[in-house]
Order: structure tokens, then C-alpha cells, then sequence
């Protein structure tokens, strides 16, 4: 199993499973969008007994804006 470590944007800090096949970006729903994160690293811990394989990818951008409060109220 391999292991995407997100940086920026509505999702820093996040891992989550990485599907066989990717290369370098992640396309992910959010909202009524989509966020678009960029590989940064190449892959770690790929040996057989130090852990999940893992990549860093960068936050790139979203298809809609990210707005946490649509109705304009602050609370």
C-alpha cells in the first residue's frame, strides 16, 4: 500500500491511499469541485520492511473557489 502525504490548501496535512498508477498529480472531490495536487517528492520507504511506500504532493489548485462560508456569515 502506498501513502499520499498532501501539503496546502483545504487538505494540508492529510494522507491518504494512493492508488496503483498514479504519476504526478491528484485529483480529488471536494465540495462541488475539485482540488488538484502536484507530486513533490519522489517516492520513500520503498523497501520491503520500512513502512508503507509514501509520496509529498503539493496543493496546485481547485476547480471552483474554496469558500468555507458560501452565505457571506461570520461567525
Amino acid at each position: 500500500m502506498a501513502i499520499a502525504r498532501l501539503a496546502g490548501g483545504p487538505l494540508d496535512g492529510q494522507i491518504i491511499p494512493l492508488e496503483p498508477g498514479v504519476s504526478d498529480s491528484l485529483i480529488i472531490p471536494y465540495g462541488e469541485g475539485q482540488l488538484i495536487y502536484k507530486r513533490a517528492s519522489a517516492e520513500e520507504h520503498t523497501g520491503e520492511h520500512d513502512g508503507p511506500t509514501e509520496s509529498r504532493f503539493v496543493y496546485a489548485e481547485a476547480t471552483e473557489d474554496i469558500n468555507p462560508d458560501p452565505d457571506g456569515r461570520d461567525e
